[in-house]
């Protein structure tokens, strides 16, 4: 590493820090690190114990260490510091490294660039540390990605190590999509069916919904669900590194793998049975059946009990009307309740879903159609039709996570030549198009800004039936994200990302990722 030019390019760093400079010393690395911290404090206890499991993995031996000892690290809380929340300072030099949180949380992070540093230098055999001053912090609080398990379900191991990646690249949320018109994902006590149901489809569809037709299907019996156990697993996982699992429940469209179980709520009073393509469906919850709004009410209160987070996700998207401009309870409700339309139907479901998520001490967050008929008072907008909607929401006072199709939806194909890939539901998303991409629109009035929380990154699974694919589509789009919603902006700089890139792919490859290799 260049320190006399500040050229940290060497060491890999994905998110760049805030701010790094370089120090005039060395710290000496050797095979034993002497750990110092405050073992009174249960939470930093906690915190350390992680840095311990993953120097060990490196190699690494672990002991207890003081101010005498060579090889030392120092962690420490320092709330009176004034920085802001999830900041950290790394110092290193020749006497010792040393990480100050503003929080636990702080620490983790500091934690995070310092075993990035570790790492790079286990792979080039470098046993020293060039020393460096690192004073970091977020730009934005909502720092997400969404994988979508009910078009196809994901292996709990493969889940947390997602939550593995992306704590260790400073992300804070996991976005977990747990049902959809092809399967439901979580076990709900009081309606048994939706898993006996509910959550398996009797085959898939083969090809592309769009371009392979007529359609064919696998004759293959698909679906499962995860158990509660299973469940809190992954909430617990988490917890400890810092990510907060958000679960979405879809109402009132992309519901027809539920209304399969229970055909009583639909407008048509079916019989149905959870879809074997994609696309969107017609079947819809009947906004004008009270027992509607009762089943919806039992599920969110057990799924508030298991998920201790802030927020639920009701998806509220591609709700189509035509049942319910069909149906004589739901027009009745219309006229009962002084709507216009469909539309004004739509935002009556929903507000009266908000309310009952603040029963239970939870925001609601939905899609951005949601904004279609009249937003929910309280309501948090995630922005994925472009950005419209999210300026829309943000310059009328309310909360916004930016998620636009054009920047982050990474079940795009990443490369302009398709049939160099393995079949997507199409577009094109290049990593250099993800690295532009900017949560805040200059439309945003800007006292208006605060508003927008972060950005996120979805990966839908119509077409993904593998982790090792998953895995191909989210690496390393992932990581440009990543810098998006922690760096400055001012600090980035794509040129510099990808000469970081290639260091970081190579402890990517350590960790046995499936990044693709091909990408512009």
């Amino acid at each position: 590493m260049d320190v006399t030019s500040n050229n940290f390019n060497d060491l890999g760093l994905i998110p760049l820090p805030s701010n790094i400079e370089a120090v005039d010393s060395k710290f000496q690395l050797n095979e034993v690190l002497y750990l110092e911290f405050d073992k009174q404090d249960q939470s930093l206890k906690n915190v350390v114990k992680y840095f311990t499991k993953k120097s060990k993995s490196l190699g690494f031996q672990i002991k207890d260490g003081n101010n005498n000892i060579s090889s030392l690290i120092c962690f420490k809380i320092d709330k009176s510091s004034g920085n802001k929340e999830e900041a950290y300072t790394l110092n290193i030099n020749s006497e010792k490294i040393e990480i100050i949180g503003s929080g636990y949380n702080g620490v983790f992070y500091g934690i995070q660039t310092l075993i990035q540093i570790l790492e790079i230098h286990k792979i080039n055999h470098n046993s020293t540390i060039h020393g460096i001053v690192i004073k970091d912090s977020p730009r934005f609080k909502w720092r997400g990605l969404m994988l979508d398990v009910a078009r196809h379900m994901m292996p709990i191991d493969f889940i947390k190590k997602c939550i593995d990646i992306i704590a260790a690249h400073k992300l804070n949320i996991f976005h977990w999509h747990l049902t959809e018109d092809q399967g439901w994902r979580i076990p709900i006590k009081k309606f048994p069916k939706l898993s006996s149901v509910s959550a398996y489809r009797k085959e898939t569809l083969i090809g592309h919904y769009y371009d392979d037709k007529p359609h064919k299907f696998d004759g293959v019996k698909y679906g499962g669900y995860y158990e509660f156990n299973e469940i809190e697993e992954v909430i617990r996982y988490a917890s400890d590194r810092y990510v907060t699992v958000i679960p979405e429940i879809e109402m009132p469209g992309h519901a027809t793998a539920a209304l399969s179980a229970y055909p009583e709520l639909s407008c048509s009073g079916g019989p149905h049975e959870p879809e074997t393509n994609w696309g969107i469906h017609k079947e819809v919850y009947c906004a004008g059946n009270e027992e509607t709004f009762y089943f919806l009410e039992q599920i969110l209160e057990e799924v508030a009990s298991i998920f201790p987070g802030p927020y639920i996700h009701i998806g509220g998207d591609e709700c189509p009307k035509d049942r319910w401009s069909e149906c004589e309870k739901c027009q009745k409700r219309i006229k009962d309740e002084g709507l216009k339309n469909e539309n004004e139907l739509q935002s009556y479901f929903i507000k009266r879903i908000e309310k009952v998520l603040l029963k239970f001490n939870k925001r609601l967050i939905g899609w951005d159609e949601i904004l279609e008929g009249g937003l929910a008072p309280n309501a948090v907008v995630h922005s994925w039709r472009g950005m419209d909607g999210g300026i829309e929401a943000a310059n009328a006072g309310h909360e916004v996570i930016m998620s636009p199709t054009t920047n982050v939806y990474f079940d795009y194909y990443q490369l302009e030549d398709h049939d160099k890939q393995p079949l997507a539901i199409g577009g094109y998303l290049p990593l250099s198009k993800v690295y532009d991409f900017e949560p805040i629109p200059d439309k945003i009035d800007s006292d208006k800004r605060h508003f927008i929380l972060g950005g996120q990154a979805n990966l839908w699974t119509e077409y993904i039936q593998t982790t090792s694919q998953a895995e191909y589509m989210l690496f390393p789009r992932l990581y440009a994200l990543c810098e998006v919603v922690w760096t400055p902006k001012s600090k980035k700089d794509y040129t510099n990302f990808i000469s970081r890139l290639e260091h970081h792919l190579k402890r990517s490859a350590q960790e046995n990722v499936n990044c693709s290799q091909s990408y512009e």
